[in-house]
């Protein structure tokens, strides 16, 4: 494989409060997933862009944002560096009197101690949809212990892993949705994935090269025509256009956690998917805004009874 590399250059300055690892965050799927790495300062990720696998290195510098890359994608990579770093995610209606004096407390508190969160726009369905769909219905360790097994299998070396001192080691590509497609059925079982997660991703892998396209469309709409694959709902949609879209508004509804979760933080009692998205109603079109900065402000609902067993069928 050729890999080229291009020069650090200023890719944005976001000319505010900036986190990297609270913007990009949520773009990787435990611990476990070589495809990112974080710090405070720097950011590297690696992944499969139209013109092949491409490693991106972000470095903060202040309020400003340079980027570096390798691999045959790198023009590509920082071409979208910008909107994976948030660049287009606008918080200034967010921001208003109109909406802030109706948040509650707790929400203004956390915007006002976290104003360098942005919402990422990484645009790469494929890549946000298979680790979602593994996450269905089941535990997110379970789920992320499963997803590392599969990239450390049939994941590649990220370009520049191994031979530029610049690039962490043990970073890696996820497989391409043809290498995905062609993972067997007996190494999904062995990575502990369930035959209805792995016929979904199969499904959806079918229609891989139309839902790359997706990325252009409004996140709304991108998440009603990802829920026409069977398999697909509203959660998964909504897990995806967080990461791939900047969607400010849709929340996971099905999550198997966040209604109580939101229940407890603006009503001191658990609710429902239904009683949530009440609970959220007023301020549509941020409310996964609003979710974030839930999650930021240290709130923790109380804890009863067991946790969810974790089941582990790859012995069966």
């Amino acid at each position: 494989m050729t890999t080229t590399h291009q020069d650090s250059i200023a890719v944005w300055d976001a000319g505010a409060p900036y986190s990297l690892t609270q913007t990009l965050g949520i773009i990787g799927r435990g611990p476990g997933d070589r495809t990112v790495r974080l710090t405070p300062e720097n950011a590297w990720l690696a992944f499969n862009t139209p013109a092949g696998p491409a490693t991106l290195g972000i470095s903060q510098r202040g309020t400003e944002l340079h980027a570096r890359a390798w691999g045959p994608g790198a023009d590509h990579a920082l071409e979208s560096a910008p909107a994976l770093l948030g660049a287009h995610d606008d918080w200034s209606a967010f921001d208003s009197p109109t909406v802030t004096e109706t948040l509650p407390a707790r929400v203004r508190e956390a915007r006002r101690r976290h104003p360098a969160l942005r919402l990422p726009a990484t645009g790469r369905m494929v890549d946000a949809l298979v680790p979602a769909i593994l996450e269905q219905k089941v535990t997110a360790l379970e789920a992320r212990r499963g997803y590392a097994v599969l990239l450390r299998k049939f994941g590649l070396p990220a370009p520049g892993a191994g031979t530029n001192a610049a690039v962490p080691t043990d970073l890696m590509v996820a497989p391409t949705p043809a290498q995905w497609a062609q993972i067997p059925s007996w190494e999904w079982h062995r990575a502990g994935v369930g035959p209805q997660r792995s016929a979904t991703v199969q499904r959806m892998l079918r229609s891989s090269s139309g839902l790359e396209r997706l990325s252009a469309l409004p996140a709304a709409e991108a998440g009603a025509k990802l829920q026409s694959i069977p398999g697909i709902g509203a959660w998964t949609a909504a897990e995806v256009t967080q990461r791939t879209h900047s969607d400010a508004d849709q929340v996971a509804v099905g999550d198997y956690h966040l209604a109580a979760y939101v229940g407890w933080a603006l009503a001191g009692k658990p609710v429902d998917d239904a009683g949530m998205l009440e609970l959220l109603e007023p301020w549509r079109g941020h409310r996964q805004r609003v979710v974030r900065l839930l999650q930021l402000s240290g709130f923790r609902k109380p804890t009863f009874g067991p946790r969810m067993t974790i089941q582990d069928h790859r012995g069966h």
